[in-house]
């Protein structure tokens, strides 16, 4: 957006967001209002180096020294983000003193809310310290020191955002799927669903060395088989559990697809990598229909955001799988689906300024509502 096209009344956050796929930092200028609605000013993506990716990678499972690799790669990660944040401020014409705070994730690397733990990398004081923006981030923990899940966290954003569009199931295709329920009565319900790029984009680095299956050409272009589907599902109990639950790549990783075909019926495991392919899109698809029937109204509209909603053949895939579902992405409704998760996080920097406790006890089974993350001043 030209510099010459923002407008300087409300107020100015950053959202930065770095997910699961682990392909790019996502980043947000948004301007709100005294309600706290977003208006979306600028967006950018900078993509992470194969090297960080790799490193990120490998701090999701036990290793030697990882507390000094995890250090230093909090550091390079917020490299980028500082890098992410200098192109909003030169497309907004912004300066850095117009800019309220950042919101800033950080790179889950360990999701145990179970142990009373989930760890983002991240290095806020010295995003803070580069930027000479505020920073607000570790937007999890108090969650979980509530005895809540720590996740998902946008549903409070989604209700903000689509209560007007209610009944709607906002749907977010990270590496990880999770639902936010927007209802009549003005209550929002959710939870992560399973994976959604997650499985997709390990198999093909595997077999096709790509980061990710564009389009989902390589899926479409493959046989599923139903009696493998059947095999994923039914062997993984997390998703037989009842809400609120979260998950991330602790559980969902290449281990987990590769024991679970080593064990599948009928020599299952000796399938083209290319059919294994498209029988993970339909695992994909059919977990997330399977809770959106569960849980949504018969007649709620999906909408669809996150990285996976540019992947046309999980959305079609999708769509067969909710008859009686309008299944549509977030740029209807004017935000682009790369940005939907980084706004998310400029609103809950919104909502810390604002004393307003955005936590949602009903999604991730906290005590009570808490004010969520933690300021480093510019």
């Amino acid at each position: 957006m030209a510099a010459s096209h923002v407008a300087s009344t409300g107020t100015h956050y950053m959202g930065l967001m770095s997910g699961t796929s682990l392909d790019a930092v996502d980043g947000v200028v948004a301007r709100f209002n005294n309600n706290g609605q977003p208006t979306l000013l600028a967006q950018t993506s900078c993509a992470l180096p194969a090297s960080l990716r790799q490193q990120l990678l490998a701090l999701n499972t036990p290793g030697d020294n990882e507390l000094h690799r995890a250090a230093l790669a909090s550091n390079a990660l917020t490299q980028i983000y500082a890098q992410t944040v200098s192109q909003l401020l030169h497309q907004t014409g912004l300066t850095a003193t117009q800019i309220q705070a950042i919101g800033a994730h950080g790179q889950t690397v360990r999701h145990r809310p179970e142990l009373g733990y989930s760890i983002q990398l991240n290095a806020p004081a010295l995003l803070a310290e580069r930027s000479h923006i505020a920073v607000i981030a570790d937007f999890r923990a108090r969650d979980i020191a509530a005895q809540g899940q720590g996740a998902p966290l946008v549903p409070a954003f989604h209700q903000q955002l689509f209560q007007a569009q209610a009944p709607c199931v906002v749907l977010n295709l990270g590496g990880i799927a999770n639902i936010s329920i927007v209802h009549t009565d003005g209550t929002v319900s959710g939870f992560d669903t399973g994976p959604a790029n997650m499985l997709l984009d390990a198999w093909i680095q595997k077999h096709q060395q790509r980061p990710y299956d564009k389009d989902g050409a390589w899926a479409a272009g493959g046989t599923a088989h139903e009696p493998l589907v059947d095999h994923l599902i039914a062997s993984e109990p997390w998703l037989q559990q009842a809400p609120p639950k979260s998950t991330g790549r602790d559980l969902f990783n290449l281990e987990w697809l590769t024991q679970r075909l080593a064990h599948a019926p009928n020599n299952l495991s000796a399938l083209a990598p290319q059919d294994i392919q498209a029988s993970l899109l339909v695992f994909t698809a059919r977990t997330i229909a399977d809770a959106i029937h569960h849980a949504a109204p018969e007649s709620a509209t999906v909408i669809v955001c996150g990285g996976g909603a540019r992947n046309g053949a999980l959305l079609q895939r999708l769509a067969s799988e909710l008859p009686g579902h309008d299944v549509r992405p977030s740029n209807v409704y004017g935000i682009d689906v790369q940005a939907m998760e980084a706004l998310a996080f400029a609103w809950l920097a919104w909502c810390w300024d604002h004393n307003k406790k955005a936590g949602r006890p009903d999604v991730t089974g906290a005590q009570a509502s808490r004010l969520l993350g933690c300021k480093y001043p510019a």
